[in-house]
């Protein structure tokens, strides 16, 4: 009897577009493995990553404000799921792989820091060869996840991971999809935040911006990806109007909202707090758990610490500094 599998293998064959990556046709994963009769090696490595370790801490990382009173602002796990949203809806309309594109989404961030971008320049600050986090996710999927075993994706979905930011282009036109579609999560729903915490009004978005995306989120983003889907052929592009109005949107975003001491007055904290940390770690391995201890003994005591911290909540990081660093009271127990 045919496969489930082979039926979803059958489809993609039939109904995706030229441009589109294939399961059938991926490059494998680090380590052969037998294939499932049900899913997809790509709907397999979506499965593995929601099922992991460092996906679910995401909830508790920061976006862009740091501990908010608020339960509705944003973590890194909220604008994973929007990524992934958006991802597979320009996906859908260019018939091309949603479950390749699902998985490079839902994976993107997983080696994100605590405290969002200030915990990374923490860590880039100290770490020798710096730290960036997209290619920490790629080493949280590679080596840190399942007891140091890796998730053994495909080559496919690491590749769309390690590509989502900067540097090289990720070579399937989904994960080039994931790039844009983090873009215009988090330019939105950070709009959408600086809003909630009274730092902008709508009214205060260029009048460009405005005219050309609109005057709310949803149509902004709907416009953003109804011209990814227009315009994109062999490579991601949008309109040209398009495209200069959520450039200006970009760098008004980081002009009012980024780099304002307003929203980053406790970012200094953060930083020192994740540099002191890593010191600490560093000079003192035998405090690591065992899992970065092998990884101390294997690759140094300063990439356990960055695996170790990186991987941190921000709640666990505070407990970690108030442990290590904060006098406690005098007991006589």
């Amino acid at each position: 009897m045919e496969s489930v599998r082979q039926r979803s293998l059958d489809r993609e064959r039939q109904f995706l577009s030229e441009n589109a990556m294939l399961c059938a046709n991926t490059k494998g994963r680090l380590r052969d493995e037998p294939e499932c009769d049900i899913r997809t090696a790509y709907q397999r490595d979506r499965d593995r990553i929601i099922h992991c370790n460092a996906f679910r801490r995401l909830k508790h990382k920061t976006q862009v404000f740091l501990s908010p009173d608020s339960d509705h602002y944003r973590t890194r796990l909220t604008h994973t799921l929007e990524v992934a949203q958006i991802a597979r809806t320009i996906a859908v309309g260019l018939a091309l792989n949603e479950d390749l594109t699902e998985a490079i989404a839902l994976g993107h961030d997983l080696g994100h820091t605590p405290f969002g971008h200030a915990g990374e320049r923490a860590l880039d600050g100290v770490m020798d060869g710096g730290f960036r986090h997209y290619e920490q996710s790629l080493r949280v999927v590679d080596r840190l996840e399942n007891e140091g075993r890796g998730l053994n994706l495909t080559f496919e979905v690491r590749d769309g991971i390690v590509c989502h930011t900067r540097g090289k282009e990720a070579d399937t036109l989904e994960g080039r999809i994931v790039k844009l579609a983090d873009r215009i999560a988090y330019i939105n729903h950070d709009i959408d935040d600086a809003i909630r915490g009274g730092v902008l009004t709508e009214e205060n978005l260029p009048a460009q911006v405005r005219t050309v995306l609109g005057e709310r989120k949803s149509a902004r983003i709907n416009t953003l990806v109804k011209s990814a889907i227009a315009c994109t052929d062999r490579d991601v592009r949008l309109d040209p109007t398009v495209q200069a109005a959520f450039d200006t949107l970009h760098e008004f975003m980081f002009d009012r909202v980024y780099t304002n001491p307003v929203c980053k007055s406790e970012e200094k904290k953060a930083v020192a707090m994740i540099q002191t940390l890593f010191q600490f770690f560093a000079g003192h391995p035998d405090e690591l758990p065992n899992d970065y201890i092998s990884i101390a003994w294997q690759e140094g005591a300063a990439r356990a610490a960055c695996d170790y911290i990186a991987g941190m909540t921000d709640g666990y990081a505070l407990k970690m500094f108030e442990r290590y660093f904060i006098p406690k009271g005098w007991s006589k127990e």
